[in-house]
């Protein structure tokens, strides 16, 4: 279990979910790992804890990574501790539910702000110390709802459709200079995110998959790791989905 032996990951909204997933997949595997989180030290000490269990260092950071400046001081912090950012996972994302003719602009800015502005932030605060190196790997989290869409979720969708469109453009840019971008797509997982959704909408979406189940955080971790490690160096801007057969490509 050591393909990403000593090196440094960076992973957003690692608190809980699929980033605290990560973050703990990542350390089993050798890494040290950045938390970089909105919802404070407390909240973050399990996933801290896990990944101090598999003997790997963490350091947590406040973050808004809506916010430029919350940003530029987090990567000044992780830089500092580490030295460096390896692999960064661009996974902070928020979900809300309202038909377009009823939705607030501060809404839509909102979703928009955290899920697609929140990943050009990060992006471009960790990618030239990459590029410097000639090496890195960005893993940007998206949805299979990007490519199907899904009533009441306009904003979710435009926001994690553009993560997916961000993640082609940046791969096209970047891969000959050492830095390989991807992103995962992953269908509806037990999470918090899931648990904000309302109950309509989750009976609903449970009638429509084929693998009639949601899925788990552990049957995603796996992809992630996948891109971040040696065996994924012929990736380049692809989006990859556990999705339990909710898109067929």
């Amino acid at each position: 279990m050591s393909r990403l032996k000593d090196r440094i990951a960076l992973v957003t909204g690692a608190s809980s979910g699929i980033g605290k997933g990560i973050a703990i997949a990542f350390a089993r595997e050798g890494a040290d790992i950045v938390v970089a989180d909105k919802s404070g030290e407390k909240n973050a000490a399990e996933v801290l804890a896990g990944i101090r269990a598999h003997g790997r260092q963490s350091l947590y950071v406040q973050t808004d990574v809506a916010d430029e400046a919350s940003v530029k001081r987090m990567a000044e912090a992780a830089l500092a501790r580490f030295g460096r950012i390896d692999i960064l996972v661009n996974n902070a994302g928020i979900f809300t539910e309202a038909l377009i003719e009823d939705m607030s602009v501060e809404e839509w800015d909102r979703v928009m702000g955290v899920n697609l502005r929140g990943t050009f932030l990060v992006t471009r605060a960790l990618l030239g110390q990459m590029l410097e190196r000639r090496d890195g790997r960005i893993i940007n989290i998206a949805s299979q709802l990007a490519y199907i869409g899904s009533k009441s979720v306009g904003h979710y969708v435009a926001s994690k459709a553009g993560v997916m469109g961000f993640t082609k453009s940046l791969a096209r840019e970047v891969a000959t200079r050492g830095v390989l971008v991807n992103a995962i797509a992953p269908g509806p997982i037990q999470t918090p995110l899931l648990d904000s959704e309302t109950e309509e909408w989750r009976s609903a979406k449970l009638a429509e998959l084929p693998i009639g189940r949601f899925g788990r955080v552990d049957e995603v971790t796996p992809t992630a790791v996948l891109l971040a490690s040696p065996e994924g160096s012929y990736y380049v801007g692809q989006t990859l989905g556990p999705n339990g057969g909710d898109v067929m490509l």
